[in-house]
């Protein structure tokens, strides 16, 4: 049986070893990521330690230290917590300090709104496992993908994770192989593999990577890798999605894809 870790990794993969590296910090931060947008109602201390992988003991000390501080409030009649106002502050801090997000915006929107047909258009990068949209945009509808900044999505099958792995550098795309090793089995895992050398092979040959139901069945999904000529900037990627029965695969082959990587040349030509 493989042993048990955070939804982040482990410790020792994290501090690789390093006497810098404060580990009671990390674990702090683990339970903060562990909070997603869906979860209304909070988490308790239970719910906590089964997504971070941490003791209870451990858990319960950090949310009280959380608490404390103003990052975690507490619901009495529900024995739940949720994220304070300060985690809001950090996070406007973050955005704040992307000028690429602001650029791209105004780029995004004239591509959805371009689109139509409840068309999401998001930029994102990588957060440990997951990919976490910075800005989003998206065209009139009834129906279109309920995502938003600040939303989660896998690293490993969505198309914006998949293009962001296959953008980046060597290391760190062998980092992230290591990782999903240790994450997927079997079937699971040939399936996984396979898709993320498919991004691959579709962002060399045409500039973007077409999923088709591979994060979610219902689901389809063109992504480009960005790269900022900022050298501070982190790597990104571009996402145009949404469901199946408005975005055809012929469609996003050869009308939005395209429409995607002109984007994402278009908002590199500003320098950002």
């Amino acid at each position: 049986m493989r042993k048990r870790v955070s939804e982040t990794g482990t410790e020792a993969e994290k501090g690789d070893g390093d006497r810098q590296f404060v580990t009671a910090l990390y674990r702090g931060l683990e339970i903060l990521k562990a909070f997603r947008p869906a979860d209304k109602a909070g988490l308790g201390n239970s719910e906590l330690a089964e997504r971070t992988g941490l003791p209870n003991s451990t858990v319960s000390r950090l949310t009280f230290t959380l608490l404390k501080s103003g990052y975690l409030v507490y619901d009495e009649g529900t024995g739940r917590y949720r994220m304070g106002l300060p985690v809001l502050s950090l996070g406007y801090a973050c955005l704040a300090g992307m000028q690429v997000r602001e650029t791209a915006q105004v780029y995004m929107q004239k591509l959805a709104d371009d689109c139509g047909d409840g068309v999401l258009v998001a930029l994102g990068g990588r957060d440990d496992m997951a990919v976490t949209y910075i800005a989003a945009a998206r065209s009139e509808g009834v129906i279109s993908l309920q995502l938003n900044v600040g939303s989660r999505i896998s690293l490993a099958r969505s198309a914006m994770g998949r293009a962001y792995i296959a953008g980046t550098h060597e290391a760190e795309r062998a980092e992230i192989l290591d990782r999903i090793r240790d994450r997927y089995e079997g079937d699971k895992l040939t399936e996984v593999l396979r898709g993320i050398e498919d991004a691959q092979d579709q962002i060399a040959r045409k500039g973007f990577y077409a999923n088709f139901g591979e994060w979610q069945r219902d689901v389809h999904a063109v992504s480009v890798p960005y790269r900022s000529p900022q050298p501070d900037t982190p790597m990104l990627a571009f996402n145009l999605g949404g469901y199946a029965f408005s975005l055809t695969r012929d469609r996003l082959e050869h009308e939005l894809g395209p429409k995607l990587v002109d984007l994402s040349r278009m908002v590199s030509r500003t320098g950002y």
